[in-house]
């Protein structure tokens, strides 16, 4: 995720720029995209730049909120959550502004939830969870979801397989 800042031009309070990335900076994140765990050694020599020039870039992407951390990718079917999908869920119009923080904040807070989408569109929310099996989705479904008076409904899609990308689409 980019991290956008806002403009400091009083006339345009909604306007949204990129943080300025020169080569060297996108090139650093793609590695760290594609994998996280290398050394500043190994990113020093990849970039053809000094180990304190890698060093000092890394520390701006990180201060300037371009790369937000550095994540495990893990197989939930290793820890027993085999099952996984993806459930959109609606929110009641009457109880939406309350609401939507508060959804957002309880859902995050669930083991099952491996990541939460919030939307424009159809559904306010989409949740990608992984469980061990039907009875678990089911269970989830009801306790987490359906049980909340703030929801209106829900669609459940089963991820039969996914593929996730090293690297996101270049918007440039």
């Amino acid at each position: 995720m980019i991290r956008m800042e806002t403009s400091a031009d009083p006339d345009q309070p909604n306007s949204l720029r990129a943080p300025a990335l020169d080569p060297i900076d996108r090139r650093l994140v793609a590695l760290l995209a594609e994998d996280g765990r290398r050394t500043n050694a190994e990113l020093a020599s990849t970039l053809g730049v000094a180990p304190s020039t890698a060093h000092s870039r890394l520390r701006s992407l990180l201060e300037r909120g371009v790369i937000t951390g550095f994540h495990a990718s893990v197989d939930e079917r290793m820890l027993g959550a085999g099952l996984q999908a993806i459930i959109g869920v609606s929110l009641r119009p009457s109880a939406r502004r309350e609401s939507i923080v508060e959804f957002a904040d309880r859902v995050r807070a669930l083991p099952q939830v491996i990541q939460v989408f919030f939307l424009g569109g159809d559904d306010d929310f989409l949740l990608h969870i992984a469980v061990a099996d039907s009875s678990e989705m089911r269970e989830f479904v009801l306790e987490h979801l359906s049980a909340q008076s703030s929801v209106a409904s829900t669609r459940t899609s089963i991820v039969f397989d996914y593929h996730r990308n090293s690297v996101a689409a270049s918007f440039t």
